[in-house]
Parts: structure tokens; sequence; C-alpha cells
């Protein structure tokens, strides 16, 4: 059996929803092609197909025929967003201008009537066709193919007011055709502003070493291995590990932090971060699309096709819509046999604002998010996210920092606390295991300074033995060091949840040292803010003992289980999905994958460098931030506001545009100019969503 393959096709032109649809379905009926998608915001046709039986060309001609052109790809230049919001703004004054102005000069003052009568006919039909006629053309195309698009129904409204001699009216119609064309290049254009500047942010051009020379080559030609080195100033081109230098590097183009990291020999850097002060030596371990910006960026343009609920509605009635006015207008002339207020039927529809209604608001929530370190998969995630009432937490390395931290030093035999910790660090010195880093990071932070332990010896499942400075230090669990008796300070901090190192003095015990893994700062404001928003049930889910989850729940007031196993978590998931609520799930994304797939959106935390929590969540958060967490409950809600007010703004002009123009009280002119408005106006309210970082409103 053949593989299916995937090809990625680079178009050129395509501004319409209902065009790119048209344009998916003419090639997915090709032969060997399994399914067509278009990305309108980075204007790719996505083809799975059969390589031995489709055929390249044939799939190029297709698209062609439409009127479009197959591209290469390339890096896009973008503009600041303060030039891109100000063409905004002017286009939005010049179309309300240019309307006042119609409805003042034309038909309040007779002026259309008028040049009716001076200009002759002949005259008034050449000027609609020379300017028409790129129009005109596509809509014979699209007619030859049997289908109707916005445009066949303007071009029949402007040959029913030719036909009544109102070559004015006609002009006018034209003339909004092509203001339209404009408005739909620029909704499409704010679509895909996203990517366009995610794509700029990524380095074309590495320096690397290469025989003992350095030498600038394409980024995208550095293989793994290669020595890459990054001056001040410079954005890292690669994925790698740092083998010499140190640098302060800001890393907001993959966490969406503002706050630079110093990273030195050993740490590990992503492409498109920037060296802020420093120079670096890197070895090169993934290049292009398998970074983790790469692949940020892969995933923001697939999110597209991962459509919400309430989209595909929208692309399912914009279909039905077109013949639907087609009705409507035959109705009007049967009834009124006024072919005027036919043809302002015919021009007043706007299908495309169905189509454009949704996506424009998801793609630029999802965009501006990736900005900041939220990496959102699509639009269905947003949708399901902002109904959510069930929120599941994974403990250790999701509300914790999964690093136990040394939070008690008992004294037993009357020695001074800081004195039994410097005894326990110095044998611990050599000790690898994860409670031995704790005792040492303990020491460090009391300005202690571990002694060289002599006869050091690792007793696996018990602690360490070792002599310093002339005593026998023993340090582990309490098969290693017994009590002569049970001690009320050992219950005590054993049901606060934490775990015990018992310290012994040639043979005595002499301390106890508690260390409990560290609630993230951050969580309770973030939990309280999650019930603010209406989150009905919070639980904490773990493979940790009972006592460690239920201090952790008790002290961020929650209910838990424990002593979980991955599948025990599914079972969960699934549990409460059963019983009608929208789950979702927060974990590392690493022992808690399939719980994070299960589960209605699943959410990774401090995704950046993990293909794994990448692959399993719905949503990843490039950064360990739990501030985070709240504000995605907000973008998803206001985003699908934006979206229902689009959906009800667009709804409502249609029908009121459509009843007028039946009765007669909206002329061509009107109706032509008016067809192109609900565009503009669903740019301008999604546009609010490419300012998430600046005060999330909660819809």
């Amino acid at each position: 059996m053949t593989a299916v393959e995937t090809v990625e096709i680079a178009v050129k032109g395509m501004d319409c929803a209902e065009c790119a649809r048209r344009v998916q379905e003419a090639v997915a009926q090709l032969p060997g092609v399994e399914s067509a998608h278009f990305l309108l915001s980075s204007e790719k046709l996505v083809v799975r197909l059969d390589p031995t039986r489709a055929d390249l060309p044939a799939i190029r001609q297709a698209i062609e025929r439409m009127g479009y052109s197959v591209t290469s790809s390339a890096i896009p230049s973008v503009a600041p967003m303060g030039g891109f919001a100000r063409r905004m703004t002017v286009s939005l004054a010049v179309v309300f201008g240019v309307v006042l102005g119609l409805v003042v000069a034309g038909e309040w003052l007779g002026l259309f009537e008028k040049l009716n009568e001076r200009i002759p006919f002949p005259v008034g039909l050449a000027i609609v066709i020379v300017g028409g006629l790129p129009i005109f053309r596509n809509v014979a195309r699209a007619a030859l193919r049997r289908q109707i698009t916005s445009h066949t129904l303007m071009t029949l409204g402007a040959i029913a007011a030719l036909a009544v001699g109102e070559w004015v009216a006609a002009a006018i119609v034209v003339v909004f055709m092509r203001v339209g064309d404009y408005v739909e290049r620029l909704t499409a254009e704010s679509a895909r502003r996203a990517v366009r500047e995610l794509i700029a942010m990524a380095p074309q051009t590495a320096r690397v070493e290469r025989d003992g020379v350095e030498m600038e080559v394409p980024a995208s030609t550095v293989k793994a291995g290669e020595v890459v080195i990054v001056r001040p100033g410079e954005r890292i081109p690669v994925d790698g590990e740092v083998i010499a230098g140190h640098a302060v590097i800001d890393q907001s183009a993959i966490t969406g932090e503002s706050m630079p990291v110093e990273v030195a020999r050993g740490s590990h850097v992503f492409a498109a971060t920037i060296v802020r002060a420093g120079s670096l030596r890197v070895k090169t371990l993934r290049v292009g699309a398998d970074t983790t910006f790469g692949r940020v960026i892969q995933m923001v343009e697939e999110a597209e096709a991962h459509r919400a609920d309430v989209q595909r509605l929208a692309d399912r009635f914009s279909a039905y819509y077109l013949p639907i006015v087609v009705g409507i207008a035959a109705f009007t002339f049967l009834v009124s046999r006024n072919p005027l207020a036919t043809a302002a039927v015919l021009v007043v529809a706007c299908s495309c604002s169905f189509a454009l209604a949704t996506p424009v608001a998801m793609l630029a929530s999802i965009g501006a998010s990736a900005r900041r370190g939220l990496l959102i998969k699509g639009g269905k995630h947003l949708e399901t996210l902002a109904r959510a009432d069930v929120v599941l937490v994974d403990k250790t390395g999701t509300l914790t920092l999964g690093q136990p931290r040394i939070t008690d030093v008992v004294s037993l035999n009357g020695m001074p606390p800081a004195e039994l910790l410097a005894l326990a660090a110095s044998a611990e010195r050599y000790s690898e295991h994860p409670l031995a880093e704790a005792v040492r990071s303990a020491a460090r932070a009391w300005g202690l300074t571990p002694l060289e332990p002599e006869d050091f010896e690792a007793l696996p499942g018990l602690g360490v033995r070792a002599r310093v400075n002339g005593r026998s230090v023993t340090v582990g669990n309490r098969r290693l060091v017994p009590l002569p008796e049970p001690l009320p300070v050992v219950q005590q901090l054993e049901a606060d949840g934490k775990t015990l190192l018992f310290v012994a003095l040639n043979g005595e015990p002499a301390a106890i040292l508690a260390a409990a893994d560290t609630l993230r700062p951050e969580v309770p404001i973030a939990l309280a803010e999650l019930r603010g928003l209406g989150v009905q049930h919070i639980e904490l889910l773990t493979g940790d003992n009972e006592r460690a989850a239920a201090a952790l729940a008790r002290a961020l007031g929650v209910p838990y289980r424990a002593n979980l196993l991955p599948e025990d978590k599914i079972r969960v998931v699934k549990d409460y999905q059963a019983q009608g609520h929208t789950v979702v799930m927060i974990g590392d994304g690493v022992n808690d994958a399939p719980a994070l797939a299960q589960a209605d959106v699943g959410i990774a935390m401090g995704a950046a460098g993990s293909d794994i929590a990448i692959e399993a969540a719905h949503i990843a958060l490039m950064r360990e931030d739990w501030r985070l967490i709240p504000e995605l409950f907000r973008i998803a809600r206001r985003t699908m506001h934006v979206v229902r007010i689009n959906l009800a703004f667009t709804a409502v002009y249609n029908l009121t545009g459509l009843a007028l123009a039946a009765l007669g009280i909206l002329p061509p002119t009107l109706a032509a100019a008016a067809q192109s408005l609900p565009d503009l106006g669903i740019l301008g309210n999604s546009s609010r969503l490419l300012r998430q970082g600046q005060g999330v409103d909660r819809g």
C-alpha cells in the first residue's frame, strides 16, 4: 500500500474564504488527491495525495484555472503594526466617506439621474465594461464551472441596471466590487499577520565555523553538530547547546517572557532568541522547521485547519446563502416587477462576511497568543475552553516546581541546626539523589560551606554514610536511622506531606531534615482567578502519596486524588466527560500525555524545547507561569465574544440590507456600497484581538 504524502503549495491572490472553498473542491476532485485544505493565514494549499496517482502539474493547472497563481514560498515582509492599523483606519474612513458622499450627492441631489441623462449610454456601457473586465472574466470562468460567487450576483445586478438604462448604477456596482476586493484583501492580510510576524522573526543567516574558518551561510544549510557563533544583538539561528561563552538572552520569541535569562556552557538555547549581551559558541542540535520556533510557526499555520464548530456552521451557511439570495431576487422581481429592486437584492448580498466572521477572529487571537508564549493549536480549542467548567491539575512539575526543598531542620541533640545541616551537606556532597541536591542547596542558602567527606558510601534505597571532620555522619530514611521512640514532630511533619531525612552522628540520631516539593508562588492567585471566571470544579490529580497530596490540596482548598497511574487519570477525565462536563487537563505534557489527549482541552506547562509536550497538548504554554492559565481562559472567552458579535452583526446587516433592497427602499448604488461594509466591520472588531496582552477583557 502506497503511503499518503502531504504537499504544501503556495498560492498567491487568495483573499476570500468562499474562493478558498472552491479551490479546495476543485483540487480534491483530481485523481489521487485524498484531501485539500487552504490555509488563509499562510497562503498555502495543503494537499494529501497518493504520489503514484496524483499529478502535481494537474493540481497547479486546476489552481490557475480558478484564477490564482502558484508561487515559490518566500519570507514575507511585515509592516509595523502601527502602519497596518493606520491603513485599516484610513480604509474605514474612506469607505464610509464614499458611502456618505453617494447618499448625499447621488441620491438626494439627483446627480446619478443627471449623469444618466447627459452621458450617452454607449459611453457609460464602455465605462462599466472596462472598469469591471477582470471581475467579469472571473465570473464567466466560475459560470462555466457551474459556480456562483458573490461577484456573480453583483454582476447580475449590474446587468439588470444596464437593462433598464441605468449605466451609472451599474458603474457604481463595479466600483464597489473593486472596493470589496480591496477590503477582502485587507481582511485576509490581517489574518495572515500573525504567521508573517512569526516567520519574520526567524533568522535567515548563520555564522558557522567550518574547517576553522568563520563564514556566513543561509540558516537552512546549517547541519546538526556544526558550531554556530552568535554575537551581541544577533538572533540565534538554531536550537543547540552552548559549548563556550556567556550571554544574556531575550527568549520572548519562544516563551513570551520579556525578562532576559543568563546562559553559559551546557545551557540549551533556542532559535529566534536574541543575544542581548555577550557572545556564544553553540553546537547545533536542530535547524529550521525542526527547531522549537519552527514547530511554533507550523502549529500556528495548521491551527486554521482545526476549525471551531461555530466556524463550520458559518461555512455551511455561506455555501447555501448565495442560492437563497438568487431566490429572493427572483421573488422580488415576480412580485414588484422592479428590475432595480431585483438588482439591489443581488448586489447587497455579502456571503464572504459569513465565512470570514470566525476565522479572522480566531487567527488574530491565535497569532497574538503565540507571540506571548501561548501555543493554541486551533480555534476549536478556544471555543471549547470558553465553556470549560472542570479543571483537573497534575501536581509534580505543574502545581509544584518538581524540585524538593528543605523546609525544616530539627535538632534532636541540642546542636545548632546550621552545624547539623553543614554536616549533612558534607556527607551528601557526592550523592546524585534529588534529596541530596536539596540538602546541598539548603546549605548554600544558609551560607554554609560543605567539608570534604571521607569514606563516602552510597546505600541504595537507604541513604549515605561518610566521615566528616572525624565524625561518622549518616543521612537517610528511617530504616537507615531508626528512632528509639516515636516523636510528635515526626508525626506533624509527615502529616504536612513532607519527606523526612534522618541524620545520625556516630550512630546516634541527631537531626531531622524535612523536604517538600515547592509550590509555584503564583498558583493560589491563579486558582482564585479561575474560580472568579466561573470554573465550577478544580481538582488535584497525582501519582504522589496520600499525605503529600492531602497537604497540598488542603493549602489550595481543592479536592484531590492520590496514588494515580496514568490510566487512572484518563479514567477520571472520562468520568467527568460522561457527566456532561467540559474538562480541561493541565499537566507537564510528559507523564500526563494520555490524560492531556483525552481531555476536551489539554494544556501543557513549560513546553519550550519539549516535543512530547507540544505534540500531546491542545494548548502549550512555552513558559512555566500559572498566571497564563486564567489569562488563557479570558482570551478564549473574549475570542468567542468577538466571534458572536461578528456573526450577529453580519446576520442582522445582511437581513436588513436584503429587506430594504427587496422593498425598493435601497437603490442598487447604495446596495453596492453597503455590500463592502460588513467585511470592514468584522476586521475592525477582530483587530481588537491582536492586542491580547494590553488589558485582556473578560468577554
